[in-house]
């Protein structure tokens, strides 16, 4: 049953470039769906430490080129579908429990390495903070119009 699976504990980020659009990526696995950089929490690891290690793993912007804005003030979680408890994470866990950050990028689009070590998006593009919830997979939506709305006055 997966009530009885804990769930994975994980961070979020919501990049936002200087114009307030928000970096999205559209996944590997699942052509069509976009998400914002998300990940793991290692063991002892804090979760904006988690967070911005995270953010260099998957899209290869080092933490010297973002600014730490804003953090949500609640862990949220997602239950995954049925036929993916199995087949994620070993079926270890339920869904995940996430702390999201809102962070602004400094740099140059030239540094967005999507082969920098974690090669989990086949694209990026900013995306208007409006457009992302029509682009997530449906089980996240709730989770990304919590971050969204928390965060949207900062964009």
């Amino acid at each position: 049953m997966t009530t009885d699976l804990p769930y994975r504990p994980c961070v979020g980020v919501v990049l936002a470039n200087a114009e307030g659009l928000v970096f999205t990526g559209e996944r590997i696995d699942t052509p069509g769906a976009w998400q914002m950089p998300q990940g793991g929490i290692d063991k002892g690891e804090s979760p904006e430490n988690a967070a911005l290690r995270e953010l260099e793993e998957e899209i290869g912007v080092p933490c010297a080129l973002v600014t730490v804005e804003a953090e949500h003030p609640e862990w949220i979680h997602y239950d995954l579908p049925d036929h993916l408890v199995g087949r994620m994470w070993g079926g270890r866990f339920r869904g995940q429990t996430q702390k999201w950050f809102l962070f602004r990028f400094k740099g140059d689009d030239s540094v967005i390495d999507l082969k920098a070590k974690d090669e989990e998006f086949a694209r990026w593009r900013w995306s208007h903070p409006d457009q992302i919830l029509g682009d997530i997979v449906p089980f996240k939506r709730e989770v990304y119009g919590k971050v969204m709305d928390q965060f949207r006055g900062l964009l």
